[in-house]
């Protein structure tokens, strides 16, 4: 089989979302959130060979101490994609460069979406931290080979 050949062929933002339901007073607390990250990807087949690769992301930021109780001081998601061309490789490979190499050329761009949207929020820049989509990746293959072992010890 020959090797994995992996082509970006466009990035683009395919969907945005920004709430922030405790404004304007949140505005008047401390700023010392607590921030929830949650990351996933989708990818979905376009003919033989393209492959359209969408990162998610979901950053929530609470304000916790407050008389009232926790606060959200907002909600802010980016769903960035690629169109992706991929020539030769097996199935093991097509996965590793659809779980690790696509989701780490979109994140940069997630990055700067997030925070441009944090800021035209009113709310202090965000720089989110880099993320290992290798050892992401390597954990759910984990997660799914263990599934299939306990399923697999299930009898009829």
């Amino acid at each position: 089989m020959s090797q994995l050949q992996l082509r970006l062929e466009r990035i683009y933002l395919k969907d945005t979302s920004f709430e922030s339901p405790s404004t304007p007073a949140i505005f008047t607390q401390q700023w010392q959130p607590n921030f929830q990250l949650d990351l996933n990807t989708r990818t979905e087949g376009y003919g033989d060979d393209r492959v359209e690769v969408v990162l998610m992301a979901t950053l929530k930021a609470d304000l916790p101490e407050l008389a009232d109780g926790p606060k959200t001081a907002f909600i802010a998601e980016v769903q960035q994609a690629g169109l992706f061309a991929l020539e030769g490789g097996d199935d093991a490979s097509r996965r590793m460069a659809l779980g690790i190499a696509c989701p780490t050329m979109l994140f940069p761009y997630v990055r700067a979406t997030m925070d441009d949207l944090v800021v035209r929020g009113g709310f202090p820049a965000v720089q989110l931290a880099p993320v290992n989509f290798e050892a992401l990746f390597r954990q759910a293959e984990q997660r799914a080979k263990e599934q299939a072992g306990d399923s697999s010890d299930v009898t009829h």
